[in-house]
């Protein structure tokens, strides 16, 4: 009998399917209470792409194979100095490739007792250490045919003659890495780092054919590294697209080839305060490009914005992926987001802008031609997102949402960048170097999201008293704790410490609470009904207790203040002005 019930309880067809428009007229009728529209739950990326609240079987398109098949993704990690113990605990750990920075001397000292035929080698793009890394093979204890790894060289000049012989002496190894991390790192968009990529390819595509290659073998050379961040789907439907277009360049030349992508976790999404949240960063970035089908993962290690990794951050670094093969078993499906509506209609949305910016530089006369374009856009995308960083619509936790002001700094030796040890510091723009082999970021500056909140965190640990804006808490606390909360994340994102009032009942509370604080600048923090009965005596209270500077936590008072904070302010403007109040010079 239980049986029989349990199976009357599904089935299939016992309740009418719902439309997208019956779906959409219910979710209307609740918006409308709150005086909000159906739009308001559509939102757009960076790219103009629209975001829906809802993907059904009416969004669904055409399947498309996009991932070989394969097991797992390889591990590979980053090393800038030439550290043996480094490189072999990292080997030792589970890394399977190693990514080098590093001096050409320092290769055959630095690769003593590794394996070569079982981790690769993937260098930085020196003419120099490619020519050593093939000295290095022709010496060790493995087949030719055995060798894999890329000397990432740019296939110009004298790096054409290194290409060459590694071909004739090494098949497997690829020469030629598309590194999209430059557009990435100024702050662009996925479709513009895609379009852009794509553009670098087919220029590299044009050296090498008219060096002589055949087209096949042109291919064959490239490997294409992008940026993984913590925006899961858009990171997923990245590297789809990504595959997706190179299949069609692939097509259009007359060859069957497929993309083999190294994924980097995001620079720019890494901070220097909180950094330990930049384990939960990497984290998602890593599984984002997992399901996304790289073929590579490069984890940085949590600390990887402030200097030279330490053990730890290494371990830590390597066994997220560890974990995410090993234990979540990520790499046993193929295309584990094939047949999501959602990641299939981003997938297609972002091929599509990509291949439009791919066409657009193209009819500029290719990326070299194309570099003041390629920059504008990217600076107008970075301008764009810098705005919404700014009000905190775009949230970095740690930094400019729950920051830590009791946080214990981080020190690290310094250490070079992640693309290419001839980066400027962050924030400004690296020299243009010529196409002998060196890694060229086309002029680009390189950005974090966390830069500007954590400059203002730098001004307040800089001064011989921590800056101090106080909380003019009115009634009880769970009248104010709201507002109070949202003040005190505000205020603290900029460094500023946060004294409160508490529980008060009467404005001469507020006032003296205020007045033993020492503070110039105090933020009204209560609830709708008590600013009705108490905004405006609060006011008069604190200004003549010594208040300088009142704002109100909220959008209107019929109090005379002297700016509102709110969802949506301008959060770094706010801050600005107030270190510029306080007369806190930079």
């Amino acid at each position: 009998m239980m049986e029989l019930a349990l199976t009357a309880e599904f089935r299939p067809n016992e309740f009418p399917s719902a439309s997208r428009e019956q779906w959409r007229e219910l979710v209307d009728a609740v918006l409308r209470k709150t005086g909000a529209s159906f739009d308001s739950l559509v939102t757009k990326t960076y790219d103009g792409i629209e975001l829906q609240p809802l993907y059904t079987l009416d969004d669904a398109l055409e399947p498309y194979a996009l991932a070989p098949v394969k097991q797992g993704w390889d591990i590979r990690q980053r090393h800038a100095v030439p550290d043996p113990v480094a490189l072999m605990n990292d080997l030792e750990g589970g890394v399977t490739s190693v990514w080098l920075a590093v001096p050409a001397a320092s290769l055959e000292r630095l690769l003593d007792g590794v394996y070569l035929d079982l981790a690769p080698i993937v260098l930085d793009g020196s003419v120099d250490a490619a020519r050593a890394m093939l000295r290095i093979y022709d010496q060790a204890p493995v087949l030719a045919d055995e060798v894999r790894g890329n000397l990432a060289l740019t296939p110009h000049g004298e790096a054409l003659d290194v290409i060459r012989q590694a071909r004739s002496q090494f098949p497997g190894l690829r020469t030629v890495v598309v590194d999209a991390l430059p557009f990435h790192d100024a702050g662009g968009s996925d479709s513009e780092e895609l379009g852009a990529s794509l553009a670098l390819a087919v220029s590299h595509l044009r050296a090498l054919t008219a060096a002589g290659f055949e087209v096949s073998a042109a291919f064959e050379q490239l490997e294409f590294r992008y940026a993984a961040t913590a925006d899961q789907f858009m990171t997923i439907a990245k590297l789809r697209a990504a595959r997706r277009l190179w299949a069609r360049v692939a097509e259009v030349s007359g060859v069957d080839a497929v993309q083999v992508q190294h994924a980097v976790t995001s620079s720019a999404m890494m901070t220097r305060r909180d950094p330990w949240v930049n384990m939960l960063r990497t984290t998602v970035a890593c599984l984002s490009a997992g399901l996304g089908g790289a073929d590579s993962v490069t984890v940085q290690p949590f600390d990887a914005a402030i200097g030279l990794p330490d053990e730890f951050a290494r371990r830590i670094a390597r066994n997220t992926q560890n974990l995410l093969l090993e234990e979540s078993h990520l790499g046993e499906v193929i295309d584990p987001a094939a047949g999501s509506w959602y990641v299939e209609k981003l997938t297609d949305s972002l091929a599509v802008e990509a291949w439009a910016w791919f066409q657009e530089i193209e009819r500029a006369g290719g990326l070299e031609e194309a570099r003041s374009l390629v920059a504008s856009r990217i600076a107008a995308t970075w301008a764009a997102r810098s705005a919404r960083l700014a009000n905190r619509s775009d949230p970095i936790t740690g930094v400019s949402e729950f920051p830590n002001l009791g946080e214990k700094p981080v020190v690290r030796e310094p250490a070079v960048g992640i693309d290419s040890d001839s980066q400027a510091p962050w924030g400004e723009t690296p020299p243009i170097p010529s196409f002998s082999g060196r890694s060229d970021n086309f002029g680009l500056p390189r950005v974090r999201y966390a830069q500007a909140f954590e400059e203002l965190r730098d001004l307040a640990d800089a001064q011989p008293e921590r800056p101090q804006v106080f909380l003019a808490t009115l009634g009880p606390v769970a009248a104010h704790t709201a507002r109070a909360t949202f003040a005190a994340n505000l205020f603290n994102a900029g460094g500023f410490a946060t004294p409160n009032a508490g529980a008060t009942r009467t404005p001469e509370d507020v006032a003296a609470k205020f007045k033993e604080s020492g503070a110039k600048v105090a933020v009204l923090c209560g609830s709708d009904t008590s600013y009705a009965e108490s905004a405006v005596p609060t006011v008069e209270a604190l200004r003549a207790a010594g208040a300088e500077r009142v704002l109100l936590a909220g959008k209107k008072t019929d109090a005379t203040v002297d700016g509102f904070v709110y969802t949506g302010c301008p959060a770094l403007e706010i801050l600005n002005d107030t270190y510029g109040f306080l007369g806190v010079e930079r």
